[in-house]
């Protein structure tokens, strides 16, 4: 059995993101085989680990199938799991899981409504919050104050913040009664730098009055799906978050117990990525 990266094994047993395990290791309340574990250890599914103390059960390192929810976060909940102030969770609304546990991508802060992203796979959730793979962050936010042409440039070209320049790839104006004085915009950015939308428009000397995300990467908020209520993605739509972020495909849930009708099925996925990609780049030509 190939040993892998421990932070790798955790966080595909759902103990959090990669990043978010390699500060648990740094902060020594990783064990491995009876020794405090270092950055750089290397565990696999037969290894004896625990975490804050606690033994991580074999059935939780055993790779389980990609879950994926979309969860309709309504605003006063906070994205942590423990907060010093004792205000409510998301995590308390969410539906139960077995061996493992739900990993945020990317947050909303307290006052924030809409998307939000949970999985059970910590490598899906670490590829999907990283800079590298550019993924969309779309909002609605309703603003309070005057928002001029200039403004709007800003906003567009580059505003210097306390942590560097920011920008929203995308910023235009929703249909809204012209004499309110909030006013509704969609705005498009990359990043997940912390309250990086409100700091923007903070930044220009507006208010935002409401936010709400609206879409991650290519996932967008069901109409149906009401506030504080959950929706499961299926197999297919999982295979197709995995894809995105360069991860492998996963077999279908009725072949997962069949070893060779699931490498059938990984072959014929592989060889239909192949004829997709032969035909875009002789559609190029």
């Amino acid at each position: 059995m190939a040993d892998e990266k421990l932070q790798k094994i955790l966080a595909r047993a759902g103990y959090g993101s990669r990043r978010q395990i390699e500060q648990l290791i740094e902060q020594g309340l990783v064990q491995v085989n009876g020794r405090t574990a270092k950055l750089g250890d290397r565990a696999n599914e037969q290894s004896q680990l625990s975490v804050r103390g606690q033994k991580v059960k074999a059935e939780r390192l055993e790779k389980q199938p990609t879950q994926v929810i979309l969860y309709h976060k309504p605003d006063g909940l906070v994205c942590s799991r423990q907060d010093e102030q004792g205000r409510d969770s998301i995590f308390s609304q969410l539906p139960k899981i077995i061996h493992g546990r739900w990993i945020s991508i990317g947050r909303l802060d307290l006052n924030t409504s809409g998307l939000l992203l949970l999985t059970n796979n910590g490598e899906l959730a670490n590829r999907m919050m990283h800079p590298s793979y550019e993924l969309e962050r779309e909002y609605a936010v309703r603003i309070f104050g005057e928002v001029t042409e200039e403004i709007l440039a800003r906003l567009r070209t580059g505003v210097q913040l306390d942590d560097g320049l920011a920008k929203f790839d995308y910023v235009g104006k929703l249909p809204s009664d012209e004499e309110a004085q909030n006013q509704w915009f969609r705005v498009i950015l990359r990043e997940g730098k912390y309250r990086e939308v409100r700091r923007l428009w903070e930044a220009q000397g507006v208010k935002v009055s409401r936010l709400i995300r609206v879409r991650y990467g290519d996932i967008s908020l069901p109409k149906g799906l009401r506030r504080g209520k959950t929706e499961a993605l299926n197999w297919m739509q999982v295979n197709k978050l995995l894809k995105a972020v360069e991860l492998p495909e996963e077999a279908r849930p009725d072949l997962r117990h069949r070893p060779e009708a699931a490498e059938r099925q990984k072959r014929i996925m592989v060889d239909r990525a192949k004829r997709s990609a032969k035909y875009a780049t002789s559609r190029r030509r």
